[in-house]
């Protein structure tokens, strides 16, 4: 294996954080994605969406070679596509106004609804290679981006 290759095998477990638990590897291979998106969402609004959708299009490539690698079908260590599309969650919530704890739920929310997988998502797995394994966590980032913002605006209105 190459340089490149472990690189990429790096970022595409969330700096490895997706191979050390035997369970839930992917919730792991998340965390990258909480200091992302206190980065992504500190930008200016008209700059959130531009970084997030880079965000999707470096996943692509990430998650294709990492899933050639490791030889398995959208493998559970693969985390790129959780951690690189969290900030999507989260645009527009001024997330430097909000407790630390806020954090946890809007992590939280992402992670229950990757892992149910609703309507289209799981049948978007089907598609094969690193487009199969980002698009349903897009989608799942959406939902999540409307349940998050339901969430601010109950508990912390519009500030």
């Amino acid at each position: 294996m190459n340089l490149w290759d472990r690189i990429t095998l790096f970022v595409a477990t969330g700096f490895g954080l997706g191979l050390v638990s035997p369970f839930a590897p992917g919730t792991f291979g998340s965390l990258p994605g909480v200091a992302l998106a206190y980065a992504v969402c500190a930008l200016p609004l008209y700059m959130q969406l531009p970084a997030c959708l880079g965000c999707v299009l470096l996943a692509i490539p990430v998650c294709d070679r990492a899933e050639k690698l490791l030889g398995i079908k959208d493998d559970g260590r693969i985390s790129a596509d959780e951690w690189l599309l969290y900030p999507m969650a989260l645009v527009g919530i001024p997330l430097a106004t909000l407790p630390w704890w806020s954090m946890a739920i809007f992590f939280a929310v992402v992670r229950l609804i990757d892992i149910a997988k609703p309507w289209p998502c799981r049948g978007l797995q089907r598609i094969t290679g690193g487009r199969g394994i980002v698009i349903d966590d897009f989608v799942a980032n959406l939902y999540a981006l409307v349940i998050n913002w339901l969430i601010y605006l109950v508990v912390w209105g519009c500030k």
